[in-house]
């Protein structure tokens, strides 16, 4: 019996079925994973200086500081 390890009639192949099954549903759910933090990464792409410069235009664009007051927090933002 050169092939014994085929698949038989005797039904011993599940076995080999359920191992390939599993396998690829791990595989699978790993690439699903790291599709999934690489995407989460990619969106948290501003830090918290941006975030404070966006919001100090804002203000200044509301009007709600005036051009001495922003120009002299914009610097203080930028070291």
């Amino acid at each position: 019996m050169p092939y014994w390890h085929y698949y038989t009639d005797d039904g011993g192949g599940w076995i080999g079925m359920v191992l390939m099954l599993i396998t690829v549903l791990i595989l699978v759910g790993g690439l699903i994973t790291v599709s999934a933090i690489l995407l989460r990464r990619a969106g948290q792409t501003s830090t918290g200086h941006d975030d404070a410069i966006k919001i100090l235009n804002e203000r200044f664009a509301r009007g709600e500081i005036d051009k001495d007051e922003f120009e002299a927090r914009r610097a203080a933002l930028r070291g």
